[in-house]
């Protein structure tokens, strides 16, 4: 893991502007990035087509097209790319379940010993669904939950991120899970 200071002064320089900083800070967080990734990906199927690195590389051109922000900390930044990841894995659902629905579908043989091996769809449009309706109820819980879940954080690293205590990401955390499944069991 990178030394903090170095990585948030060279987010700080990236974000008023420093190109070039943004090229030194990747190397730095790329195996935090790796994780947070990773993370995301093992609730997929294995035969997904984005893998994890792909994954990373999708997030790092996202991160080329943000406007200019005003980074705070490492833990800042991984949680603006868990949102990132968060997306683009949602935006591949939506348009893996758009495709479905198009009509152009490809027979396949049905192979029983295939079914016994799949992994079940992660149903990624439907957590996001929630996620955006957890947002409209509670912003700072759905927050919580992208970052501990989808960005791999810590409490401790939630919370100074939020600037609350390690306590209330806690309670966030508890209540926004109860709630999530709560809200994707009626869908």
């Amino acid at each position: 893991m990178a030394v903090t200071p170095e990585v948030t002064s060279l987010l700080r320089a990236w974000g008023e502007g420093d190109e070039t900083a943004l090229q030194k800070l990747i190397p730095l967080v790329y195996r935090d990035l790796h994780r947070a990734a990773r993370r995301h990906m093992a609730a997929e199927n294995p035969g997904h087509v984005l893998q994890t690195t792909a994954l990373v590389h999708e997030t790092y051109l996202r991160l080329l097209d943000v406007e200019k922000i005003s980074w705070q900390s490492r833990s800042h930044f991984l949680a603006i790319c868990a949102q990132l990841m968060r997306r683009i894995l949602t935006d591949y659902a939506r348009s893996r379940r758009f495709q479905k629905r198009s009509g152009k579908s490809i027979r396949v043989k049905f192979d029983e010993g295939l079914l016994l091996k799949a992994k079940p769809d992660a149903d990624l449009a439907g957590l996001d669904e929630a996620m955006k309706k957890l947002a409209a109820v509670d912003a700072r819980k759905s927050r919580v939950v992208e970052m501990r879940f989808f960005g791999g954080l810590s409490v401790e690293e939630t919370a100074a991120v939020l600037q609350v205590s390690a306590e209330t990401v806690m309670r966030d955390w508890k209540y926004a899970k109860t709630w999530l499944l709560r809200e994707m069991s009626r869908e």
